[in-house]
Parts: C-alpha cells; sequence; structure tokens
C-alpha cells in the first residue's frame, strides 16, 4: 500500500463554545485556519486540530483524547504553561509535566477547557 506524504489524519474533538476553544488554543501558537457554525480548524506548524459543537458536552465526563507528536515537547509544554495552564491533577485546564512514560517515550498531558485529553508526545525519528 502507497502512502503520500500529503496523508493525514486529524483529531475531531468537541468544543461547548469555539470562542473559548480558540482563545484557550490561540495563547499557545494555534491560529484559526477555518470557522463556520459547525466546525473550527485550529493550526499550529505540523499540528492541525479540527473541533465540532458539543454545547451539552459534561468536561468531568469527557472521554475525548488525541495525541500529538511534536519534535520538542518540552517547547510545546514551556508554551501551553506561559499560557497560564496550571499543573494541577483535577479541573479543566490543567497541565501534566512531561516525564519519560513507562511506555517508553517522554510525554505530558494537557486537559482543555473540555475535558479533552491531548497527550503531548516527544517524537522520535
Amino acid at each position: 500500500m502507497t502512502s503520500t506524504r500529503h496523508d493525514r489524519a486529524t483529531p475531531n474533538l468537541p468544543s461547548r463554545s469555539f470562542d473559548v476553544t480558540e482563545t484557550f488554543y490561540s495563547a499557545f501558537g494555534f491560529e484559526r485556519a477555518f470557522r463556520d457554525e459547525g466546525w473550527l480548524i485550529l493550526v499550529r506548524g505540523g499540528l492541525q486540530l479540527e473541533f465540532f459543537p458539543a454545547p451539552d458536552l459534561d468536561p468531568a465526563s469527557s472521554s475525548f483524547m488525541c495525541c500529538l507528536r511534536v519534535a520538542n515537547v518540552d517547547e510545546l509544554y514551556d508554551a501551553i504553561r506561559r499560557s497560564g495552564v496550571a499543573e494541577a491533577t483535577v479541573g479543566a485546564p490543567r497541565l501534566h509535566p512531561v516525564r519519560m512514560q513507562d511506555w517508553g517515550l517522554r510525554a505530558g498531558f494537557l486537559i482543555d477547557p473540555d475535558g479533552t485529553q491531548l497527550t503531548l508526545i516527544e517524537q522520535r525519528d
């Protein structure tokens, strides 16, 4: 099976408010690529996140998640931290520090305002 360098998958994540979502992610470098009343696309370098409206979502019971694999996980983590997201064990948004995981890669975790868990993984070549 042949793939091209343009093949990719993008996570589709819930947003209770596109305004809140865009403001949150833009604080650490994501920019709007598209927005209408039913869809929001945010990009940061080669990362792309797509959001759909979910006004009734309960962040505390959300099971949405995705992985962001980046060359410099510390840079991304630091950018999120500088935007004001605190390290914590409960609540949303929050950060969990980057560390070596039992599964062999360095990773941290971001829980966004809607309760989505984004695993921030250091990409190995």
